[in-house]
């Protein structure tokens, strides 16, 4: 399931994307799945729109080799810092870094900030700070980012000793 409405309730889309398998249920029956808004010209014309961006600019494949480069970046800076980082993981432009406790991921998500990098925290666990960048990143941007993250967890480790 996927649903946005990025301005108003008339510009609502949504879609689901199943294997055949599980959307088959809905063959006998398609009236399990109904939708409050759904056949909105304006809705479907930006969708279409949308979808034709993702194709010709192929974003897919540039989510994948960036988001690639970021966790590779950001599971080398999991090994050189064992002490705070427990674990990077993600797939796509969709990230998370595992720090050993809450703390930690707090104060990682303050110096990423410091340095203009946006990142979330996760509403079930302290310490799992998610990042996600836009599909348009570049490549030069995802270097500044891991650059970033270095820079953030070698400040933390300062405090830490220092402490």
């Amino acid at each position: 399931m996927s649903g946005k409405s990025p301005r108003r309730r008339r510009d609502a889309i949504g879609a689901t994307i199943a294997t055949e398998e599980v959307f088959s249920v809905l063959f006998d029956n398609p009236f399990l799945h109904t939708t409050t808004f759904g056949g909105n010209p304006q809705a479907c014309a930006a969708a279409l729109a949308t979808i034709n961006v993702l194709l010709e600019q192929n974003l897919p494949a540039q989510a994948e080799q960036k988001g690639d480069m970021l966790l590779d970046g950001f599971r080398q800076l999991a090994r050189e810092y064992p002490d705070l980082v427990q674990e990077a993981r993600g797939k796509g432009m969709l990230m998370a870094i595992e720090f050993v406790d809450n703390e930690i991921g707090y104060n990682f998500a303050s110096e990423m900030f410091r340095q203009r990098v946006l990142v979330a925290g996760t509403l079930n666990n302290a310490k799992t700070i998610r990042i996600e960048p836009p599909l348009t990143l570049t490549i030069e941007q995802c270097e500044l980012v891991i650059k970033a993250a270095r820079k953030a967890l070698a400040a933390m480790r300062v405090s830490v000793e220092e402490a």
